[in-house]
């Protein structure tokens, strides 16, 4: 039997190829990328620093998590804390914090049934509140994993540096939800941190992000986006960071970690406001992001359809498990950079359905349209 003797098969054949070429290049030149990049050493400049952080009815992870912030090793800062029309204790847990942290600023928004805002606005109110140039990001539910995360942070910024993208993952707990969310965290981590190696900056997380106070009033804010729900963080950097003018840092040290959706309605909610906001991506980077799942999902049916038909099953097993030794390679190795342990066994599984479960999210949340003006 000659290859060329079923066309169908022969062409899925070189589609195998042609999507295992691709496969190949996301995984070795932006995947692999934070796994050969040297992060420079600390230049010694302590640079005067704001943290900026916005909560909303947030009382328990206040009291647990913000002293780890306050209490940073680090000389010039201060925590800045948007107290946005809590009704919770917030207000009286942060008046605690205010005797004993001198470095603690809040700011208080107060409801008005006239006026309904979302998150921007709140973080706004704290950038226009912060006192220095260099503003650094986190969330009222994340905690940093060492009291040098500031200094860190804060060491990538040089001369032209606008940007810092940091690591923000989610604490482990039991359950294959929460393995699946650290997992799914991880890879956009790679990802995004991949690409701003090569110089195709495209994101960052709000709970773990640095940038220059001036920059944001140079842009005019979130500006046309300000009315999204979402996007406070990917799409200001989306719309603003420059090749050359940012950094990334993710040593250990300098992560986050945020308490994670604790249901499967929990994290679909969450994951539909991110989807929602990759529609305001640049043309190019959209282009990016969709060839890699793209191709690896059909990756994945061509080697099911040629492995059942048992057509050139040598070649196809081979080309398959190339692509696993690359794949499992440069996974388990960002695992250990990202200090996400006890994913090896799902990898395959996630890496199969998760284009599927972020299609199906996609498309819930285009029926249900993008959300305005609401607190997220």
């Amino acid at each position: 039997m000659t290859l060329q003797g079923h066309p169908f098969l022969f062409g899925l054949l070189i589609t195998l190829g042609i999507t295992f070429l691709v496969q190949s290049f996301y995984y070795l030149y932006y995947f692999m990328a934070p796994l050969l990049f040297s992060l420079p050493a600390s230049s010694g400049k302590k640079h005067p620093v704001s943290v900026i952080i916005c909560a909303r009815n947030e009382e328990a992870n206040l009291r647990e998590f913000l002293p780890a912030v306050l209490e940073q090793d680090y000389p010039d800062y201060e925590v800045v804390v948007v107290n946005d029309c809590s009704d919770d204790e917030s207000f009286e847990i942060l008046g605690e914090y205010l005797k004993k942290y001198p470095h603690l600023r809040v700011t208080n928004i107060l409801k008005d049934p006239k006026f309904t805002h979302n998150k921007k606005f709140a973080q706004f109110i704290g950038i226009k509140a912060a006192s220095n140039e260099i503003l650094v990001f986190t969330d009222a539910d994340c905690r940093p994993e060492s009291d040098k995360w500031l200094e860190n942070m804060v060491s990538g910024f040089g001369d032209t540096i606008d940007f810092v993208l940091g690591y923000g993952g989610f604490f482990p707990k039991k359950g294959l939800l929460n393995l699946y969310i650290r997992y799914e965290c991880m890879m956009i981590a790679i990802q995004y941190i991949g690409m701003a190696i090569k110089g195709l900056p495209y994101m960052g997380v709000g709970r773990n992000l640095a940038y220059r106070r001036s920059l944001f009033f140079e842009k005019k804010g979130f500006g046309i986006h300000t009315n999204l729900a979402s996007g406070d963080d990917d799409l200001f950097v989306n719309s603003n960071a420059k090749r050359g003018k940012v950094a990334v840092e993710f040593r250990k040290e300098a992560h986050t970690r945020s308490v994670p959706a604790a249901s499967a309605k929990e994290f679909y909610r969450q994951k539909r406001r991110h989807l929602t906001t990759a529609n305001y991506y640049k043309l190019i980077d959209k282009l990016v992001l969709i060839f890699e799942p793209l191709s690896r999902v059909l990756f994945y049916a061509t080697f099911i359809i040629l492995l059942a038909n048992l057509y050139a099953w040598p070649v196809v097993l081979g080309i398959f498990l190339l692509r696993i030794i690359i794949q499992y390679t440069v996974i388990v190795l960002n695992s250990k950079k990202f200090n996400e342990p006890r994913l090896f066994p799902f990898i395959l599984i996630f890496d199969i359905l998760s284009p599927f479960i972020n299609a199906m999210i996609y498309a819930g949340s285009q029926r249900r349209g993008t959300s305005k003006n609401k607190w997220n």
